[in-house]
């Protein structure tokens, strides 16, 4: 088994290999962090997209069928009913609304679930909560450092000397 940075577990490891591997480690949570805030604003864009679609083809609807829909239903209703023309009309324009009506309702529920996603906000929340929780941290007394071998090579040593 290893250390993230390679080095055997167990095995001192440096003070700038430790460096190194806070640094590393640090980076790849701040990364991880971005990735998160961007999938999340993506799903709220994909929702607000959506609630807006369907808004869009409810006017819509409600615009261009109108006269079609009307005349074709109007002269249904007459057909099969024998009712006056002026209350077939009346009908088939309430029919038309009725549509609408539901597509709003359809955009409208998505507007609410884009609306009280918290995604951005929860990420920024995070990313505050570990910027406090690494102003906090204090580095622990270190030990003195043992005495080191003979085989040590002197740059090493005045290397160990000088991080302590």
């Amino acid at each position: 088994m290893s250390a993230p940075d390679g080095s055997p577990v167990g095995a001192e490891r440096s003070i700038g290999q430790l460096f190194a591997s806070a640094t590393t480690e640090m980076s790849a949570l701040v990364h991880d962090e971005i990735a998160l805030a961007k999938a999340q604003l993506k799903q709220d864009v994909k929702r607000g997209a959506t609630s807006g679609g369907a808004f869009t083809a409810a006017g819509a609807v409600l615009l261009f069928s109108l006269p079609m829909l009307n005349f074709a239903l109007a002269y249904g209703i007459r057909t099969w009913s024998h009712w006056n023309l002026a209350i077939c009309f009346l009908l088939s324009f309430t029919a038309n609304v009725l549509v609408a009506v539901v597509l709003a309702l359809i955009g409208t529920a998505f507007a609410k679930k884009a609306k009280r996603s918290q995604g951005p906000q929860k990420v920024a929340a995070s990313m505050k909560e570990t910027a406090a929780v690494l102003q906090k941290a204090k580095p622990r007394p270190r030990p003195e450092t043992p005495a080191l071998d003979d085989h040590t090579p002197p740059a090493l040593e005045a290397v160990a000397r000088s991080s302590s």
